[in-house]
């Protein structure tokens, strides 16, 4: 007979004037039907989801990083998290762990092909963001470029320029340059590649 499936149910309300008992009861209840041994209640009340700070969630994902469940079950998925980015961030810890997700309101349960189907699909939308964040970053950077605006850091006077090339044609190595003149080692060798 295979071992009974270990279920974190996480609960979670916004306000003290709220109860989680009825997300834990219903919650317990799947399990009860799927046959899943519960694991640990996670419980986060009266904390909003956009919140940091979450201390039952904060155990809860060091559970996932243990494997101490193999399926993580919450009322809804936004009692998880109010923006997209932390669901996508937690769906990535999940599937590296290789647990599942049972997410009750949306009937969604990735330990089945169609919930399976859907993480992958929430896989690909969080590479998507992060291409698009990117892509953005690039897109500033260019446009301060075409602006004339200097990126990186700012430069060292020509004066300690000129003491830089001093320091290296006497022979003083690039590290050495640098302590010696409160300088960092890549404009030590930016000056050389230029005078070079």
């Amino acid at each position: 007979m295979s071992k009974a499936k270990r279920v974190a149910i996480y609960v979670r309300v916004s306000t003290d004037g709220q109860s989680v008992e009825n997300q834990k009861r219903e919650l317990e209840a799947v399990a009860n039907r799927h046959g899943w041994e519960v694991a640990g209640v996670f419980s986060d009340h009266g904390i909003s989801g956009a919140k940091e700070t979450r201390p039952a969630f904060a155990r809860l994902i060091q559970g996932i990083a243990r494997k101490d469940f193999d399926t993580v079950a919450a009322w809804s998925v936004d009692r998880l998290g109010r923006s997209l980015q932390h669901l996508l961030t937690f769906l990535g810890e999940l599937r590296a762990k290789g647990v599942d997700l049972y997410l009750h309101q949306q009937g969604v349960d990735t330990a089945t092909p169609a919930g399976k189907a859907l993480f992958q699909m929430l896989g690909v939308f969080a590479e998507f963001e992060r291409a698009m964040i990117v892509e953005r970053v690039h897109s500033g950077l260019r446009r301060a470029k075409a602006q004339g605006k200097r990126l990186g850091r700012p430069r060292v006077s020509r004066e300690v320029e000129r003491r830089i090339q001093r320091e290296l044609t006497k022979g003083t190595g690039i590290r050495a340059v640098a302590r010696k003149l409160g300088v960092g080692v890549g404009t030590v060798q930016r000056v050389k590649a230029e005078a070079a």
